[in-house]
């Protein structure tokens, strides 16, 4: 006969209770302790642009190239030309990270924290992705990479690269390292891939640009510049995109690393959970300085045609065990 599950502590079932009863958490599964919660309906909650480093005497034309035009994340109503307003999936407001529309071209929004312990530490959040509508055109905008419309699928799914979720660590003396996730939505000759991967070395630094070990160019993918430095992990997963440009579908993302161990986890998207236990996250060789207990995120997206591309942030959810 197997054991009986223990009854929850009083704590966790008053915790529960008030979890479930607060509509604005409850779709979360929050580890014990939060530490943000951030609802993009009352403001951007600091989340804010990625900017290269620059020099003493704040010289910005120091910053690197690759890095001087991120964008800044913007609150928006997920306005579009045929709907009107579409609203949030809480609220009027969603965090909004639009690109250029320049191939290669990234816009980030980053939350800079630290850490008062070591263990595990979860970001969820509620997503939607997009590239932009475009209206006009001959047949040939019923084409785009290798997606032709047929009134289910609609090429604009080919224009869109991918996001990414990642994290910014460093502690125990100046080790510093990175945790990435990115939904790679189509390859650089925009054909569908649907794939989750991973870089397998560190994102390059500014510090490392200044010694000339690394120069990257305007729209330089800067998480990992190489595109043989990207491997899968997980099977395919297909996204609700929905069929056109303006049809809005919240995600479900549940990301989980340890901080202790250096190490991720498992992340989940909607109702699939990838196990990422195996998922290398490399260190950087060189220890970095004024960055202890450095606990950073940022969420990215990257388009891959002349078309712009956007991510849309309804609420996230930040949290730990220690």
């Amino acid at each position: 006969m197997s054991e009986a599950r223990s009854a929850p502590s009083a704590e966790s079932a008053f915790r529960s209770a008030l979890l479930s009863v607060d509509p604005r958490l409850s779709k979360f599964r929050p580890l014990p302790r939060i530490l943000a919660f951030d609802a993009f309906d009352s403001g951007t909650h600091g989340w804010t642009e990625l900017l290269g480093n620059y020099d003493g005497r704040g010289n910005l034309d120091t910053v690197d190239d690759h890095m001087r035009d991120f964008r800044p994340p913007q609150l928006s109503s997920c306005t579009f030309f045929d709907i009107g307003t579409h609203g949030a999936m809480s609220g009027t407001y969603a965090l909004k990270l639009a690109t250029r529309p320049i191939p290669g071209h990234t816009a980030t929004a980053i939350r800079r924290l630290t850490m008062s312990g070591r263990g595990l530490l979860q970001i969820e959040a509620y997503f939607t992705y997009k590239s932009e509508a475009n209206l006009g055109g001959g047949p040939e905008n019923d084409r785009f990479g290798d997606v032709v419309w047929d009134g289910n699928l609609h090429p604009s799914e080919a224009q869109f690269g991918a996001f990414t979720v990642a994290t910014d660590l460093c502690g125990d003396g100046g080790l510093r390292y990175h945790t990435v996730a990115r939904y790679l939505n189509t390859d650089l000759d925009n054909r569908l891939a649907r794939q989750w991967v991973y870089p397998t070395v560190p994102e390059p630094t500014p510090r490392e640009h200044l010694e000339g070990k690394v120069k990257l160019g305007y729209a330089a993918d800067f998480t990992a510049p190489n595109p043989e430095d990207w491997e899968p992990f997980g099977e395919p997963q297909e996204l609700c995109y929905n069929e056109v440009p303006t049809k809005v579908n919240w995600h479900y993302l549940r990301w989980q690393i340890d901080t202790e161990a250096r190490r991720n986890v498992e992340l989940q998207v909607n109702d699939r959970v990838l196990d990422m236990s195996d998922v290398p996250v490399p260190p950087y060789a060189e220890r970095y300085d004024s960055l202890e207990n450095l606990l950073n995120f940022y969420f990215s997206v990257r388009t891959h045609s002349a078309t712009r591309n956007f991510l849309f942030l309804d609420s996230v959810v930040i949290s730990v065990d220690w």
